[in-house]
């Protein structure tokens, strides 16, 4: 991984780790919702977590990263869970996604401080 594509994977990388972790603090407040607040709060959320996907897949995109591709499919499942109102159950896959794009945060900070950019 060259400096420049380095650049990309720390930086794609550290903001999907901030969306995925809102996305997460949103999961639990939506299980708490009931009658129409529920219905409601499913819409936003579902669309705010495809929202973080597109970013995701256009982070694969830019680095071919396959840490990306995980997060991506991490939120494919998150998304299908939070339609059928199972928020609590979608944390464990977006979990799973903060853990992909920490990877890839760390492989672009890795090269960045091997060249003292860091």
């Amino acid at each position: 991984m060259d400096i420049k594509e380095a650049v990309k994977a720390y930086q794609f990388g550290e903001r999907a780790k901030s969306e995925l972790l809102l996305l997460s603090q949103l999961l639990t407040l939506a299980s708490d919702l009931k009658g129409g607040e529920r219905v409601g709060g499913r819409r936003i959320l579902v669309t705010a977590m495809e929202v973080v996907r597109m970013e995701t897949e256009f982070a694969f995109r830019s680095t071919q990263l396959s840490d990306f591709q995980r997060v991506n499919e991490r939120l494919s499942e998150a998304i299908s869970l939070a339609e059928s109102d199972k928020f609590l159950e979608a944390s464990q896959p977006i979990g799973m996604a903060v853990s992909a794009a920490t990877t890839a945060a760390q492989k672009g900070w890795q090269v960045l401080s091997d060249h003292e950019l860091l």
